[in-house]
């Protein structure tokens, strides 16, 4: 995708609200940081509260935590991301759950896509 494609995706004015499976997520996320004192910057503390609050979210902000979340599946193989490993929750376990988790990232794709297909 070029630049001027970027710039127009987003410039959108939609808005999209988090599902449910979401915002659990990020209300996990949340409690874990809390409970553990790790995992997760401002930024992702803030896209969990946007989302657990179930805040209607730009395009952009979708196309974000699309990127965010693709850059960062590679915290899934790391020790402690899932239960039953030492370390559980990890911090990138934790930062994952913050930016709304599978869910989110699915979420997030099929709205990607769907933003690309229409500016084609």
């Amino acid at each position: 995708m070029v630049n001027k494609d970027i710039e127009r995706l987003l410039a959108r004015q939609d808005s999209y609200e988090p599902t449910a499976a979401m915002r659990a997520e990020a209300e996990r996320g949340l409690a874990w940081r809390r409970e553990y004192g790790r995992g997760g910057t401002a930024v992702g503390v803030a896209r969990a509260r946007d989302i657990a609050n179930g805040k209607n979210l730009s395009a952009s902000t979708v196309l974000r935590i699309f990127s965010f979340l693709s850059r960062h599946e590679v915290d899934k193989q790391g020790q402690g991301f899932n239960r039953g490993e030492e370390g559980y929750p990890s911090a990138g376990r934790i930062s994952w759950a913050l930016w709304g988790g599978d869910p989110s990232f699915a979420w997030s794709r099929r709205i990607r896509n769907r933003l690309q297909n229409d500016d084609t």
